[in-house]
């Protein structure tokens, strides 16, 4: 395949999808990973697609969202990973807030039966995973729910937030970076994710490397205000240190 139609063939996978990876492409086409690079490189200026750490995205798709069912099986491994590490970040007492998210979803189903918390989500997936367990004081915020999250969202979850003070907030994002920060594509998403980030007095980041200079419509958090990032391994250690240098401790998972 030439370099002209493979590139029409990539366009039409990230359009599709909603966005393509670099290893995936270089799988797909056999070639090398330098060499989808350049491919994307100049669909990027032709102004066709527009690239994020480990691939691209259609140009103009700042509010692309995929659904529940992607985000949980995009990743698994990695999010699995990150989910266990924030185990370690779960107090022995008191309150936790957990954001909605495929990876902090994760977090849920992994907090073990031995474990005493109070827990508050706006995220019905988190909820459903936390209802039957035993050690648990569970608190479900109420609101409009989104279809794509299954998350509470407007005025009556922003006010909830409004009223506590917990000790750490877990929160997701679809797009992290130190310039953009902390971004999503839905605005009233965004704003009970900054809600929850200021209702905690400790904040955690939970987001996969692939995340990693996204950049969505709505912004809700400088990434210096989160005072944890758990990723993973695809970070690398010069991006990682990058982040350290601003303020936020990074852990690899």
């Amino acid at each position: 395949m030439y370099a002209p139609e493979r590139q029409q063939e990539i366009l039409r996978l990230a359009r599709d999808s909603g966005r393509v990876d670099v290893l995936s492409l270089a799988d797909g086409f056999q070639v090398t990973a330098e060499t989808v690079r350049r491919d994307l490189k100049a669909l990027d200026r032709a102004g066709l697609l527009r690239r994020v750490h480990g691939g691209a995205i259609p140009a103009g798709r700042l509010d692309f969202e995929p659904d529940l069912a992607e985000r949980e099986s995009t990743a698994a491994d990695e999010k699995d990973r990150i989910a266990h590490a924030a185990l370690a970040e779960l107090p022995a007492e008191g309150s936790v807030i957990l954001d909605a998210g495929s990876t902090v979803a994760r977090l849920a189903n992994a907090v073990p039966l031995e474990c005493g918390l109070t827990v508050v989500t706006h995220a019905l997936p988190v909820a459903a995973r936390l209802a039957d367990h035993p050690g648990i004081d569970l608190h479900l915020v109420g609101g409009r729910v989104r279809h794509r999250t299954r998350a509470a969202v407007d005025a009556w979850a922003l006010r909830a937030y409004g009223e506590i003070r917990a000790d750490v907030a877990f929160l997701g994002a679809n797009g992290f970076a130190p310039g953009s920060g902390l971004t999503t594509p839905d605005l009233a998403e965004a704003a009970v994710k900054r809600a929850v980030a200021a209702a905690a007095r400790r904040v955690v980041l939970l987001a996969d490397s692939a995340k990693y200079g996204q950049e969505h419509f709505a912004r809700f958090a400088d990434l210096s205000g989160v005072d944890l990032l758990i990723t993973d391994t695809g970070l690398s250690p010069d991006d990682a240190a990058r982040i350290e240098a601003a303020g936020t401790e990074v852990v690899r998972a």
